[in-house]
């Protein structure tokens, strides 16, 4: 018997799928492919940031046909791959990653990072070619190439983030040589999980005769001025009264105690939860005709969903997110003094200039 342990099934501590299910084993089984090239991408950051990234995906499975993708990232990205099959195998850093990665040998790593830990795993992998950064003896992060150079550049100097024009996704795939136009990022909710979550509650609250809004009224705990003031959403649900929408609270653990405020005050706005696994919060997401959102997870979701977006910027990059055509992005019109800086210094806000009515009519806007 020959025991074929290239093939892109053959997984060494258990049988493969074809062989659990057909019975079949390698010397005559149909289901044999080859790796012929190896690909590692390298994406630890934020979860929003680590779904955007994956719409590289379908490119360069058309750059690189039949290769076979590693992407390493943390725990909590992982069930955002569930059901994609355009990713080969993910591997958490937190568990056997580092070991793995040292021991095999890729064709090409792919480091869109341009923090210190994904730079020093993309410098210590064995590859034929390289993309994005790495970290050299000194412990710098340099650029691989000269656009990657632009990218990095952009995360120095504040002045040079705000000229740019270009999406993350234009940028990114200009780094690695992908062909034009930017596709949306990937994310698949099963059955599954859309099952469990009309089986809540609160869908029961649903008026299907009315377009349903989500209103993601949180931005976690890393960038905190990114998110709207409370007394704006206020206003906002106000105007919207109770009549004509279907309104939605979304949330994560973080925003558990501000949505409960808030429903106590509008109770007439539906709480979705704020226990929900990543994809059940997608399949909520995907019940919503709008989404209205900071810069957030919720956006990206949103946005490889194909939802109706309006999206609220000021002291991140609106450039940078790309809607695909399907959305509306709301900025102040003076700009942000305290571009990406966690707390907000000014007496007003930029974010408290973006206004429910500025909202409102993106919404009308949308919903025509």
């Amino acid at each position: 018997m020959i025991l074929k342990t290239d093939c892109r099934f053959f997984k060494g501590d258990r049988p493969c799928d074809p062989h659990k299910e057909n019975g079949i084993k390698c010397d005559d089984c149909n289901y044999y492919q080859p790796i012929q090239i190896k690909i590692l991408i390298i994406k630890l950051d934020a979860v929003g940031d680590v779904l955007r990234t994956t719409s590289i995906l379908q490119p360069l499975k058309q750059k690189y046909p039949g290769c076979y993708i590693e992407w390493c990232t943390r725990k909590n990205s992982n069930e955002l791959f569930k059901n994609n099959s355009l990713v080969d195998e993910v591997i958490i850093l937190e568990e056997d990653a580092l070991s793995r990665i040292i021991a095999e040998e890729y064709d090409v790593v792919i480091n869109l990072d341009t923090s210190k830990v994904s730079s020093a795993i993309a410098s210590n992998v064995s590859a034929a070619e390289k993309y994005g950064f790495v970290l050299n003896k000194k412990g710098y992060v340099e650029a691989i190439s000269a656009i990657a150079n632009q990218w990095l550049e952009m995360s120095a100097f504040d002045d040079v983030k705000k000229a740019n024009s270009k999406s993350y996704q234009q940028m990114m795939y200009e780094i690695l040589e992908l062909d034009l136009p930017v596709l949306p990022p990937i994310i698949h909710i099963s059955d599954t999980e859309k099952s469990k979550i009309t089986t809540k509650e609160f869908v029961k609250d649903l008026n299907h005769k009315k377009p349903v809004i989500g209103l993601n009224v949180g931005v976690g705990i890393k960038w905190p001025s990114k998110g709207w003031p409370l007394k704006s959403w206020q206003q906002l649900i106000e105007r919207f009264g109770k009549e004509k929408y279907n309104l939605l609270f979304l949330g994560g653990p973080e925003e558990f105690q501000l949505i409960k405020e808030l429903n106590k005050k509008y109770n007439y706005v539906i709480d979705t939860g704020c226990d929900n696994s990543l994809l059940e919060f997608g399949a909520i997401v995907d019940l919503c005709d709008i989404i209205i959102t900071a810069d957030t997870l919720a956006l990206h979701i949103a946005t490889a969903l194909e939802k109706k977006i309006i999206a609220l910027f000021g002291p991140t990059s609106s450039n940078e997110i790309e809607l695909y055509g399907k959305g509306i992005k709301l900025t102040p019109a003076e700009g942000c003094n305290c571009y990406y800086r966690k707390y907000c210094k000014e007496e007003i806000s930029c974010m408290e200039k973006i206004t429910s009515e500025m909202v409102i009519e993106a919404v009308n806007f949308l919903l025509k």
